[in-house]
């Protein structure tokens, strides 16, 4: 006679218990100062959406976190120049604790923090909400991409900006996530380069929902959400080419115009906008440039992958002491030196528009 345990678990190693979101956010709780960065951070991006704010926003950083020393280190240096470039730019940066994989590969700091696959989530979660205090602590608003429906749970008190990356834009359970989240959150292409699916992403995450998930005790729960009215979509190319060309950026807001959504997206210049060769995110960057001092507002965002040193370098798993400070090792990111460079063309634009909206209206 088959028994219960012959018919349940038969593929699952182990299982392992996980501290609650309130226990984590409670051991290391936000400070009033750190509130007030989250909070006039999603103000800024809520404003820079509705045009109530000329400034461009900027959510730059590493294409993801694997050494938080080295992420301080990023952090410190661009809260300097996004205080010199604050009359222009809204700089946020981008933290990405999860890694989408097409295939196989190291899944982020959360899912493996001493990259060696020992997968220890809650010391990845535990290390994850660190950062962000210390970021936060430093006066810089910070942006995250929600891969995993729970781990929001745990750090999305801390962030001001969030992604529902390429891979999930067309999940379900991802948009409901999405409106329930009190961020402003931007929903990307699809790696093929459907635009459609991050529009309708954008128009379901708008409304309200109710699923299941997991309340601030751990366990489970009904969700009941009020709906995201923040939601916009993200350019980062395709399969077929990239999409921030003037004829793409056209459609893309024809189609959210046409499903009742305001008109606005944020481009990324990295991924398949720049062919996948962080070389060419400068060219991407330039050309939105061009647009923008020309007078271009409903891009209202740009995206780049950036960290201390250009470039990328493989993992080795169990070998994380051999690798070089400072580099990527998921998609290779432009050097510190070409992020400054970068920021201050876009800064320039956005003084050139002005100034052309000044001299319109003498």
């Amino acid at each position: 006679m088959t028994t219960i345990d012959q018919i349940r678990d038969n593929r699952i190693a182990d299982v392992r218990p996980l501290l609650s979101p309130r226990a984590l956010r409670s051991s290391l709780p936000l400070a009033a100062d750190r509130e007030d960065v989250v909070a006039r951070g999603r103000e800024g991006v809520a404003a820079i959406l509705t045009r109530e704010d000329d400034r461009l926003l900027v959510v730059v950083g590493p294409c993801s976190i694997h050494d938080p020393d080295a992420a301080y280190e990023y952090a410190r240096r661009l809260q300097v120049v996004a205080t010199r470039l604050n009359e222009r730019l809204f700089v946020v940066m981008r933290v990405y604790f999860e890694k989408p994989r097409t295939t196989l590969g190291w899944k982020g700091l959360i899912n493996d923090p001493g990259l060696d696959e020992s997968f220890r989530v809650e010391d990845g979660l535990v290390a994850a909400r660190s950062l962000l205090l210390e970021i936060l602590s430093l006066g810089l608003p910070v942006g995250c991409e929600f891969l995993d429906p729970i781990s929001p749970r745990y750090i999305d008190d801390a962030v001001s900006w969030g992604a529902i990356g390429a891979r999930t834009s067309q999940s379900q359970i991802h948009r409901q996530v999405a409106s329930g989240l009190s961020m402003p959150v931007g929903f990307k292409n699809s790696t093929e380069g459907d635009v459609q699916g991050a529009v309708d992403g954008v128009g379901v995450a708008t409304s309200a929902h109710v699923f299941a998930g997991v309340t601030e005790d751990g366990t489970a729960g009904v969700i009941a959400t009020t709906g995201n009215p923040d939601c916009h979509v993200v350019l980062r190319g395709g399969r077929t080419g990239p999409n921030y060309d003037e004829a793409s950026v056209a459609k893309t807001l024809g189609l959210l115009e046409r499903s009742g959504q305001s008109r606005r997206v944020v481009v990324d210049a990295s991924h398949d906008n720049s062919g996948k060769d962080h070389r060419r995110q400068s060219l991407v960057v330039a050309e939105i440039a061009r647009r923008i001092s020309g007078g271009e507002r409903e891009i209202v965002g740009l995206m780049l992958e950036s960290f201390l040193v250009a470039g990328r370098q493989d993992l080795v798993f169990g070998q994380a002491s051999a690798l070089s400070y400072g580099q990527s090792i998921t998609d290779a990111c432009i050097g510190w030196e070409e992020t400054v460079t970068t920021l201050e063309l876009l800064a320039d634009a956005i003084g050139e528009r002005n100034a052309r909206v000044i001299a319109r209206k003498a």
